[in-house]
């Protein structure tokens, strides 16, 4: 199977110790986010788990530990922008810090194990095109040689964030600039030696020089593990996704980074009221096992094709 880790909040950041804990006890609880009483019980063990993504914008709590991992595959998707905390209000500065951890994260993981995301990409009367323009050049001049590609996307607008998105004056900009400013990164991304494509984009970007890609991508995951694998397209996802299944292990209203486009918390005071019940040590995420819960072990299995391992697996540095 694929661990998604997570798509619904930032692991790495803030639950890197209940994640390594649940690695050594071979095991962890999810809730079904739509009927809270149902919890899946989620093998971990090695023969069963192919490939982690990770999702994160600031890997650097987990970054010491990551030997802890050696017995398995996985690969980071590292959002780093040009916000301020305006926009994402608890990640730590850009220059000063993340720059420097995506490039730390890249020497001990190996630049192939980390996505570079520029996403999503909002247009205010702050962040116009030449403030994104300018900040994409920037960063990716500060990561040519510690990444092979970047991921970009425009923001998508969902009932949770519209409000937040409304406040900051969010406003599209006209398709034929549109598709100017996606070729100027195009062309800032290749002469910084990385490949650019578009996350669960609606539109066709292709004649810019950005190809559709996805987050749980079954051609990277190949190059990773040196297998091919047996997988399908997830249904659960929007018609523009082209990640392949996976098992999500992250929950709602549990991100702490506070960022103003965000889809997955509901309100700052859900998020506060779950973290407070947040122990590293037990097998959910946040909260125990009630007296209503049911447990349901769920059947895994590993993806790969074992008459079909022709790839060889790339190392840990590049």
């Amino acid at each position: 199977m694929i661990l998604s880790a997570s798509r619904r909040t930032d692991i790495p950041n803030y639950y890197s110790e209940w994640f390594l804990n649940r690695i050594q006890e071979g095991f962890l609880y999810v809730r079904n986010p739509v009927n809270m009483h149902q919890i899946s019980k989620i093998d971990l063990s090695p023969e069963v788990v192919d490939c982690i993504v990770f999702w994160t914008k600031n890997p650097e709590p987990m970054m010491d530990r990551l030997d802890e991992l050696s017995a398995y595959q996985y690969y980071f998707q590292f959002t780093l922008t040009g916000y301020g905390k305006d926009i994402e209000t608890n990640v730590p500065h850009k220059k000063e810090k993340m720059i420097d951890v995506f490039q730390k994260l890249s020497e001990k993981a190996g630049r192939k194990r980390v996505i570079w995301r520029y996403d999503p990409i909002i247009f205010t009367g702050v962040y116009t095109p030449e403030y994104h323009l300018c900040a994409f050049s920037q960063i990716a001049g500060a990561l040519s040689g510690y990444t092979d590609q970047c991921v970009i996307s425009f923001v998508d607008t969902y009932p949770k964030n519209r409000k937040n998105l409304e406040m900051i004056g969010a406003y599209e900009l006209e398709e034929a600039k549109l598709m100017s400013f996606a070729g100027t990164m195009a062309e800032t991304a290749k002469k910084n030696g990385m490949t650019i494509a578009s996350c669960a984009e609606k539109r066709d970007l292709s004649v810019c020089g950005i190809e559709a890609s996805c987050c749980i991508d079954k051609r990277l995951i190949e190059e990773i593990i040196g297998s091919g694998i047996n997988v399908k397209k997830d249904k659960n996802q929007r018609a523009e996704c082209g990640c392949m299944e996976s098992v999500e292990i992250g929950a709602y209203n549990t991100c702490k980074n506070g960022c103003k486009y965000c889809y997955a918390n509901y309100s700052r005071e859900s998020v506060e009221k779950n973290c407070k019940s947040y122990d590293p040590n037990s097998p959910l995420l946040c909260g125990e096992v009630g007296p209503g819960d049911k447990i349901t072990e769920r059947k895994m299995k590993s993806l790969v094709e074992r008459q079909m391992s022709f790839l060889t697996p790339f190392g840990y540095s590049d």
